[in-house]
């Protein structure tokens, strides 16, 4: 990682897992950012942002709102929160302003490490990092970080972080098929050995952090919600470390990742989505009932579970080499509050307090039969009423048993 500025221009190329295949080239010029297809490109088809950045000839540019001039599609490759701030305490320590850093130069940082299936040349991501790894010393480092006492372990964990997004703490791993042993994993792994995220929690968390969206996790797979393989690591203070399986990885294939709030270029910091939206954009884009009814089910269990920090950056989409889409596995479920308490995206226009009233608008709209979304509604509350039994056996505090109960009860009642 000895190169920090600055990138003028950066090739970008897909890799679904058999090699990287030529996108375009994004260009800065005089502060403002373009985007130009490949011409070889162009003829395969694959739409990468069918909405935002359709598959034509010429220069494309944009807004500097949302993504500081970037499309949504490759801001999705950066990471946001815990790594923008990894990567900009490292800037600081080398006698650069973070200001001073581009987008371009960012996506540069990222090179072949970002989640999903692209890849940005010039690479300068720190080095892959070899051997086996503690969670709990991962742990100590990054809360030493947070507290701005310890710049020595920026580097390494700068190489674990990927292109992950969100505020919490997170590495990327391999884990063995038994789960009892881990090492450094950001790119090729050895037989038996798969890519797994695990998170940490940030100074806002109680040390049970990890154990409530475990148990969120379990919750939803009962309700009948898709979701990755999950696991709650153990740790030597709190109740675990929350792991789940990458699904933008299937041994040697790559898909082809995709927020909601890249593809419809929603800024996920001032929430203004309903899921009205979301249902649109599912059918749009996957033209199949079943994921549109997949979506409508993470919207019943995120109300239900009081779940609001449900912003456009929490749904994904993956797509295939041949261009199919369909709805990523369920992520970032667990107890949470969104902006003002409110839930961040709106239900049929409720966000302060949404019940199964407007579950059951959301289905018609979503052309749901009102039978099939009582049993998706129901389904789901059995799965909740699970709560207490789960968080106890998985170490969840006393106050957050009931203090997660009370606010679940007063949904579901």
């Amino acid at each position: 990682m000895n190169n920090y500025l600055v990138a003028t221009e950066v090739k970008v190329g897909i890799n679904f897992g058999k090699g990287v295949q030529t996108v375009g080239r994004l260009a800065t010029r005089e502060h403002k950012i373009y985007f130009e297809y490949d011409s070889a490109f162009i003829k395969s088809g694959i739409e990468i942002s069918p909405l935002r950045l359709p598959l034509l000839p010429g220069v494309q540019s944009f807004d500097y709102d949302p993504f500081e001039g970037l499309p949504g599609v490759f801001n999705d490759s950066l990471p946001d929160g815990w790594g923008r701030l990894l990567f900009d305490r490292f800037i600081r320590s080398q006698g650069i302003l973070p200001s001073g850093i581009t987008p371009l130069d960012r996506l540069a940082h990222v090179g072949a490490h970002a989640l999903g299936a692209l890849v940005f040349e010039p690479d300068h991501s720190a080095d892959d990092i070899q051997g086996n790894i503690s969670l709990d010393n991962l742990a100590t480092q990054a809360q030493e970080v947070l507290d701005g006492t310890s710049d020595d372990v920026l580097l390494e964990l700068i190489a674990l972080n990927g292109s992950s997004a969100g505020a919490r703490p997170k590495v990327l791993i391999g884990v063995n098929n038994k789960r009892d042993h881990i090492i450094h994993g950001v790119h090729d792994f050895p037989e038996g050995y798969v890519p797994w995220i695990v998170k940490f929690p940030n100074n806002q968390d109680g040390i049970d952090a990890g154990a409530i969206e475990y148990v969120y996790a379990l919750m939803a797979k009962e309700a009948g919600i898709a979701m990755p393989d999950v696991h709650l690591f153990e740790a030597k203070r709190g109740a675990g470390y929350f792991a789940v399986k990458r699904f933008d990885r299937d041994g040697n294939t790559r898909y082809h990742m995709h927020t909601a709030c890249g593809l419809l270029h929603s800024d996920f910091r001032t929430p203004s989505l309903d899921y009205e939206d979301l249902i649109a954009l599912t059918g749009v884009l996957t033209r199949d009932m079943r994921e549109v009814e997949k979506l409508y089910h993470m919207a019943v269990f995120n109300v239900l579970a009081h779940n609001r920090d449900d912003h456009s950056k929490n749904f994904s989409y993956l797509m295939d080499s041949q261009g199919r889409w369909k709805l990523s596995p369920a992520y970032d479920l667990t107890f949470s509050s969104g902006p003002r308490g409110e839930q961040s995206t709106m239900v049929m226009g409720e966000g302060r307090s949404p019940n199964t009233s407007h579950l059951l608008k959301l289905a018609d709209e979503a052309k749901i039969k009102k039978e099939r979304a009582f049993e998706i509604i129901d389904t789901t509350r059995s799965s909740l009423s699970k709560w207490s039994a789960l968080a106890t056996q998985h170490g969840v505090s006393d106050t957050n048993i009931k203090l997660i109960q009370k606010k679940v009860n007063e949904i579901t009642e």
